[in-house]
């Protein structure tokens, strides 16, 4: 293996991957080079190939110990690999552990006593590797070990110990061998009579309500994350400023106790000039996301400002619960709203400040002395922000209470975006950690036949190991908050992520490593700990040792309708799906049932050009006639169509019969969850985003046909749900 491939190899940049049709596609070294240099890896030569190997290699055999360790719980008592001079050997090791509830093991060990596992000759002489044993019965948790040899003040080190559990938490938890189902949706796409021209957190909660009313367990969200306020068209909630924070969009105004004590604010929305706004963007068909945030931040503002004067000045129960949201929150909310602060000032002043990469240089750092005296010089305006997720945190947590007190098992389902693009809050505060000059995607597929670049900022590897995972675990803390189930998008870049460079094609990525299997030990640990089931969404090209470790942790599996065919294209019979899963018959980025039975993707397709050529086209229309002859097909071998239809019935309109028989059809798998879009218990047939696309398709603006308050007395939608009803408890 030549220096490239070793330190490719090193890093975890793979050697290549099996591609939709089964051909494999092996990593050029264009793009390996790319990859090492984005990651500030010296990689040009092969000079610099080996220089930087050595250092790599060098590295953990020149500290103590481990940054962090991720420990089996029922694994214990574990053993710790300690790194020392060999020279030190006849010195003592002391330790000491601080459990995450307080309490306190020690103990001084002869370094000679430690087992050696391993040696190497580095510079300045040989060092050795012995395994230090733990004590056994460490809870699960966050635990700090401090290590250090007694009497030589550079040889001490901390290492975080991890100890967690094998499983999330599980449908077995909540309600034992029950089949549970629910609604999901847009939260934008949610219309209500009240609305400001984007679906709320009052809106979730009376979906939430109504939904329970009819027998739902849980309803599913698109990402909640922070989007860009001083930047509205930045819509895309895959594409967010942070994943740790809330779309203040979402508030409902009028509902924050502010509004109440704030007449400025409410002579603001009564003006003449704002009604017939709002009016606008709450009856227009698409969410205009620029209209939308001019209706609301002056209103926010004012709400703020009164805030200040009413519960600040003069501290109240209110005021307080404010302060102890901030400091609970602590440097993360700070840093967050301080870019949000700049951000809205700097754009304001000129748009092409936008992208912070093209901020003045001393604003491109957090850590800048101009951005302390930014925020010395506008406390407010950092202020500001804070208070508009800690409003947005309470409006959801009411939602989230709601669902559960109308009866709902799991409550709120949450989800997590892959990642952040590289012009996010989350990149301006972590540069270290999330890399410029690379952007996840993924390889030329059925979906997209040129591929994908999502625009997304990767996260360094080797940097979320050195910074002990924290911000996976932050991420995950963040959007398991008020939810009962938590689904991640692409759960396979818990594995690996296909990074694409900048300036190379889409199809000419590769696939970086994870380490996987501690991910997945710390999802089960703060799963169990929130309480919250996890559903890995795995579709695509997945690896094949993915599944069954995801499985073997608790995840549920993600099975589409579209995808669970048997090896020669028929629809797999409902007998034939996982248990441990959640089913559904499309998502987000694929065709609604109506918009895939009429070919609307593929129309799509054809206008914007997104085919390769022709004759991809054209196999595709075949294709797609073909395939609705196969779900009837498959709708007769369940006993859900009439076994002789009419000639050519795959060719009629798509009708409630038709709808009603397709959601029978997924009810009935075994699945532990069952969760109907609510565009397709209302037969809509244009899709919430059009993968390939930005701006010629509508993505994220389109609203439901019906407000919430309607959805549940249209008729079609309620033969639907009482069916899903019959369905699920005859599998009780």
């Amino acid at each position: 293996m030549d220096p490239l491939d070793r330190l490719a190899d090193r890093v975890g940049i793979e050697a290549g991957y099996r591609d939709n049709w089964q051909n494999h596609v092996a990593t050029s070294t264009e793009s390996k080079t790319a990859i090492l240099t984005a990651m500030g890896l010296a990689a040009a030569d092969a000079g610099q190939r080996a220089a930087t190997l050595e250092a790599l290699e060098s590295r953990p055999w020149r500290r103590l110990v481990e940054p962090v360790a991720v420990i089996a719980a029922e694994a214990q008592p574990a053993t710790l690999t300690v790194t020392v001079p060999e020279t030190l050997a006849d010195r003592r090791l002391a330790w000491a552990i601080t459990e995450e509830g307080g309490n306190r093991r020690r103990s001084v060990e002869p370094i000679a006593a430690l087992r050696v596992s391993e040696t190497r000759d580095e510079a300045d002489g040989r060092r050795q590797r012995r395994l230090l044993t733990l004590p056994g019965g460490l809870p699960d948790g966050y635990h700090r070990l401090r290590v250090g040899v007694e009497g030589v003040s550079d040889q001490a080190a901390e290492c975080l110990l991890i100890v967690a559990p094998r499983r999330c938490w599980s449908p077995d938890d909540i309600a034992p061998g029950d089949k549970m189902w629910g609604v999901s949706c847009q939260l934008y796409a949610l219309r209500s009579a009240g609305g400001w021209g984007v679906g709320n957190f009052s809106d979730l909660t009376r979906l939430a309500e109504l939904a329970a009313a009819q027998g739902a367990d849980v309803v599913g969200l698109n990402p909640l994350h922070a989007l860009f306020p001083a930047d509205p068209g930045q819509c895309s909630p895959y594409s967010p400023a942070s994943r740790d924070f809330l779309n203040i969009l979402y508030i409902d105004v009028e509902a924050v106790p502010d509004f109440a004590e704030a007449p400025e604010a409410r002579a603001m929305v009564s003006q003449r000039m704002f009604r017939r706004r709002l009016a606008a963007a709450r009856d227009a068909e698409t969410v205009d996301y620029p209209a939308v945030t001019a209706l609301v931040l002056p209103v926010l503002e004012a709400l703020y400002q009164g805030f200040r004067a009413r519960h600040l000045a003069s501290p109240t129960a209110r005021g307080r619960a404010f302060r102890d949201f901030r400091a609970g929150h602590g440097d993360a909310l700070r840093g967050f709203a301080t870019f949000m602060a700049l951000h809205q000032r700097l754009a304001a002043d000129d748009p092409a400040m936008l992208y912070w990469r093209d901020w003045p240089e001393g604003y491109r750092r957090p850590d800048s002395p101009a951005v302390a005296a930014f925020v010395a010089a506008h406390p407010q305006r950092v202020e500001f922000h804070e208070y508009l997720q800690w409003i947005a945190d309470e409006q959801l947590q009411a939602a989230a209470a709601r669902a559960q007190g109308a009866g709902m098992r799991i409550g709120l389902y949450r989800d997590l975006a892959v990642g952040v693009g590289p012009g996010s809050a989350a990149a301006w505060a972590d540069g270290d950690a999330l890399l410029s000059g690379i952007s996840v995607g993924c390889p030329p597929d059925l979906l997209a036949r040129l591929g994908q670049n999502w625009g997304l900022a990767p996260l360094d590897p080797l940097a979320l190991y050195e910074r002990a995972y924290a911000p996976f675990i932050a991420a995950l803390r963040a959007n398991m908050r008020h939810a009962g189930a938590l689904r991640i998008d692409h759960a396979m870049g818990l594995m690996h992520l296909y990074w694409v460079p900048r300036g190379l094609a889409t199809d000419q990525g590769a696939y970086v490593s994870y380490p996987f299997q501690a991910l997945l030990r710390i999802l089960a640990l703060e799963s169990r700990r929130n309480r919250c089931l996890v559903i890995g969404e795995d579709l695509g090209t997945i690896p094949d040792d993915f599944s069954p470790a995801v499985a073997d942790a608790g995840v549920l599996s993600y099975r589409v309708l579209f995808f669970e065919r048997i090896v020669d294209g028929p629809f797999a019979r409902p007998s034939t799906y996982p248990e441990a899963a959640l089913v559904t018959g499309s998502t987000h980025d694929l065709p609604t049932l109506a918009g895939f039975w009429a070919g609307r993707d593929l129309e799509w397709r054809r206008l914007l050009s997104l085919y390769p050529d022709d004759a991809v086209r054209d196999a595709d229309a075949a294709g797609r006639i073909a395939d609705r002859r196969r779900l009837i097909d498959a709708l007769i071998d369940a006993g859900l169509w009439p076994p002789d239809p009419p000639t050519d019935s795959e060719a009629l309109a798509y009708g409630p019969d038709l709808r009603v028989a397709i959601q029978r059809f997924l009810a009935r798998t075994p699945t532990r969850l069952f969760m109907v879009q609510l565009e397709d218990a209302l037969g809509q047939i244009e899709q919430m985003n059009l993968p390939g696309t930005v701006d010629g398709h509508p993505n994220w603006r389109r609203k439901l046909a019906l407000t919430v308050d309607r959805i549940f007395h249209d008729g079609d939608v309620g033969t639907v749900l009482q069916v899903i009803r019959d369905e699920r408890s005859m599998q009780t």
